[in-house]
């Protein structure tokens, strides 16, 4: 599988640049899945739910299952956070894996940037960022593209893992 990263502070648009990114590769017939890091405690089951009643009963792991779709929670339980790479190893073989956030791996990414976060680029001291895509004009060495020319960074993500 190819992966892909898109990363950048809070609020800069990644997660609206990965969901159009998405759309735009399937359509172009190859086949992507995601993964998205989060710096905080979440559920993807709500408190009452017989699966939130397993996990807070002391549940290692919870594989709910429907005809429509099937969901693997595991609790850390106090483990260390699980690296990218073993991450990777749990989902399906696709075309392209584009991760979204994982500032810290070593994986080629682009970087989202808006101009009224006030935060510095990112990708002037992080080598695995390989292009900007932000609202505003950057001087950079590396391609800065319009964040919302989607069609434009899809183009070079594929071209950057060899899919172009």
């Amino acid at each position: 599988m190819k992966v892909f990263g898109i990363t950048g502070w809070k609020n800069t648009g990644k997660t609206g640049l990965v969901e159009r990114l998405v759309s735009e590769i399937v359509a172009r017939g190859f086949t992507v899945s995601t993964v998205k890091h989060a710096h905080h405690s979440f559920d993807v089951d709500h408190e009452g739910r017989d699966s939130y009643r397993h996990r807070e009963a002391g549940a290692r792991e919870v594989l709910l299952s429907s005809g429509n779709r099937w969901a693997l929670m595991h609790e850390l339980r106090g483990a260390p956070e699980v690296p990218l790479a073993d991450l990777l190893t749990k989902l399906t073989p696709v075309d392209l894996v584009l991760v979204e956030g994982f500032k810290a791996e070593g994986h080629s990414k682009i970087e989202c940037h808006r101009a009224a976060t006030g935060k510095d680029i990112l990708a002037k001291t992080d080598a695995s960022i390989v292009a900007l895509a932000s609202d505003t004009q950057v001087d950079l060495a590396q391609p800065v593209f319009d964040l919302n020319d989607t069609a434009a960074i899809a183009d070079f993500v594929l071209e950057q893992v060899g899919l172009g």
